[in-house]
């Protein structure tokens, strides 16, 4: 017998099958290879799917069927178009416009016009699919929107501005309509500039109506407007205050910018009792250790269109700091609570360290996602309050929904009547958020809870109005 040597032949392990990716993660994925050079879009995506990963988890086998992440991050329309315009010395001035409708589910698109020459279609996508949300949250019957352009008002004549406004809305008018798309201001988008493009929307179309918000008190605007989002971005703090044991009366706050959200935050926060001691432009930043001048703010702001080195000379107790110059901003200030009122992305991860290691107890957004992801996601984690932009910054869009009703009345509301108004839907807006949070299991997580309380009634409204 020949002794064989027995061989063994070991069984080869069966090769793992790949996770099946979440369907959030998909739909992120599919969003930036789509969207590329986009990073604003890119952020706004990832931090509104991210929180609603309970949702999905709940519903994925429908919701992926349905497709109905990639129909809420994909705009029902893009409109982009040029716009020609003559300067005071003659020469032809072309400019790039750009509208975009992102979802009608629950009402017609509203949403601002920006006139900044930062904007791209990327930056127009983020603060439309942004609008969404919030403006589901203030439980008006609104979608979302938003439009803009590459075009800088500052520096320019009136009579320069009237012609990029008027040649904007030229084009502009094709698509919007009192219950089609009602724009409103944004940044670089005052008054004056809702004037002009309103009258050509007017003459063009023969029309009288409420196709634009942040219109003049003589021709159907809203009385309380003007002071709606800083107003309504303190009464959500507040209110987010009171419901964790705590009071704004005696706090101090560090505000950024100095438009009209910054200025009404800082003139409301001085009228519930606290004391904000900073404010910035584009230059510079002021530090004001007996609390910001607010008269004399708006007068610098508003009256003269001057730069903070006017407050500062006109204000012993201010202290001025170049940002060029220093490299620094008013995050560095010791303060309670931290009010980004400025554009987005403005506190980064190193503004929220020292804001943290100076005690700083809550963080509420008054512009539209001035915080990025890294420092949202560092306040949570020390247990800072935190309230995202699509709910601390409703006020604004809210009251111009307000102004839609009035013009659709014929009726004009007082100042009191619209401000009144505007407190139960920022107060409701944070308890319907607080609710959605503690209903997912994220207790005090008023991002997740913000996105969540929006979302679930938009994709309602989709799924009951079929595939479209």
């Amino acid at each position: 017998m020949s002794n064989a040597k027995k061989t063994t032949t070991a069984k080869k392990a069966a090769p793992k099958k790949a996770a099946k990716k979440s369907y959030v993660d998909e739909v992120i994925e599919l969003v930036i290879s789509q969207n590329p050079s986009e990073p604003e879009f890119h952020q706004a995506v990832k931090e509104v799917l991210n929180s609603l990963r309970p949702v999905v988890e709940a519903n994925e086998e429908k919701f992926r069927r349905d497709a109905v992440l990639e129909r809420i991050v994909n705009p029902e329309r893009q409109i982009k178009f040029r716009v020609p315009w003559v300067d005071d010395n003659g020469q032809v001035q072309v400019n790039t416009g750009y509208r975009v409708q992102f979802n009608s589910a629950i009402g017609p698109y509203k949403g601002g016009i920006r006139l900044h020459p930062s904007v791209n279609l990327g930056i127009i996508k983020f603060l439309g699919f942004e609008q969404i949300f919030k403006n589901s949250l203030t439980g008006l019957p609104i979608g979302g929107g938003k439009g803009g352009s590459d075009f800088d008002p500052k520096g320019k004549s009136d009579r320069e501005i009237m012609a990029f406004c008027q040649s904007f809305m030229t084009e502009l008018c094709k698509y919007i309509g009192a219950d089609t798309d009602v724009p409103a201001g944004d940044i670089g988008t005052g008054a004056r500039e809702i004037g002009f493009m309103f009258g050509q929307y007017k003459r063009i179309r023969g029309v009288f109506e409420g196709v634009l918000t942040g219109k003049g008190l003589s021709y159907g605007g809203s009385l309380a407007r003007t002071q709606a989002t800083g107003y309504g971005l303190l009464y959500m703090t507040e209110e987010m205050l009171k419901s964790n044991g705590k009071k704004l009366k005696g706090k101090t706050c560090a505000v950024s910018g100095s438009g009209n959200v910054a200025i009404y935050a800082i003139e409301k926060a001085i009228q519930l009792g606290a004391k904000p001691v900073t404010c910035s432009d584009s230059t510079g930043w002021i530090y004001d250790p007996e609390g910001i001048d607010v008269d004399l703010l708006k007068e610098v702001k508003e009256v003269n269109r001057a730069r903070l080195t006017e407050y500062a000379a006109k204000r012993p107790s201010a202290q001025y700091h170049d940002k060029a110059k220093e490299g620094t901003n008013q995050w560095e200030i010791k303060v309670d609570i931290a009010l980004p009122c400025a554009t987005q992305n403005e506190l980064n991860i190193d503004d929220a360290k020292k804001l943290v290691a100076n005690g700083v107890m809550a963080v509420c957004e008054g512009a539209n996602m001035p915080t990025t992801l890294e420092a949202t996601e560092y306040f949570q984690k020390k247990k800072v309050y935190f309230v995202p932009g699509k709910a601390a910054n409703a006020g604004g869009v809210a009251t111009s929904a307000l102004e839609m009703s009035q013009n659709s009345e014929r009726l004009s509301w007082s100042f009191e009547e619209v401000d009144a108004k505007l407190k139960g839907i920022m107060v409701n807006i944070f308890h319907n958020l607080d609710n959605a949070a503690r209903k997912y299991g994220f207790d005090g997580n008023y991002v997740v809870g913000a996105n969540i309380a929006g979302f679930e009634k938009v994709v309602d409204a989709m799924n009951a109005q079929g595939i479209v």
